[in-house]
């Protein structure tokens, strides 16, 4: 039995993969986010902001002419320092820059398109938690090994 690897054999993780490797060189990003790009898959335990986590995501098939291909959504949520919803929103924004159009190397597959659709800032109102929420759309094509 042959053990494919779950990145490359899953085109949402390639791509999650790609993103946060993309991300994780721009200097002007880890600033922002207190030196070091932290983008999780979960809120990290005891973290401070800011940090990003993957969030929402779907993929749907849009495959074409033989070519298997996935059309994706997924968000980026950028938690604010305390009391600055302004430090979320500049990292969100920073990502957004980077993102537009990014040539991303996902294992795997290849990357058609890749566009950040939206940018809304939220407050959670139990906790008065400030977050910037990247949307992106992302079309991926299977690449044959």
């Amino acid at each position: 039995m042959t053990v494919r690897d779950p990145v490359s054999a899953s085109p949402l993780l390639a791509l999650r993969w790609a993103l946060r490797a993309y991300l994780a060189v721009d200097a002007p990003l880890a600033r922002l986010m207190g030196g070091s790009v932290r983008l999780h898959d979960e809120p990290p335990r005891g973290s401070v902001p800011v940090y990003g986590v993957f969030g929402d995501a779907e993929i749907r098939d849009e495959s074409v002419d033989g070519a298997t291909r996935h059309a994706h959504g997924l968000a980026l949520v950028l938690y604010a320092r305390p009391g600055s919803a302004r430090s979320g929103l500049d990292a969100a924004e920073r990502m957004a820059d980077l993102l537009a159009d990014a040539p991303l190397a996902l294992h795997g597959h290849h990357l058609v398109t890749l566009r950040v659709v939206r940018l809304a800032a939220t407050r959670d109102p139990a906790t008065g938690e400030a977050r910037a929420t990247l949307t992106l759309q992302a079309v991926t094509e299977h690449r044959p090994a």
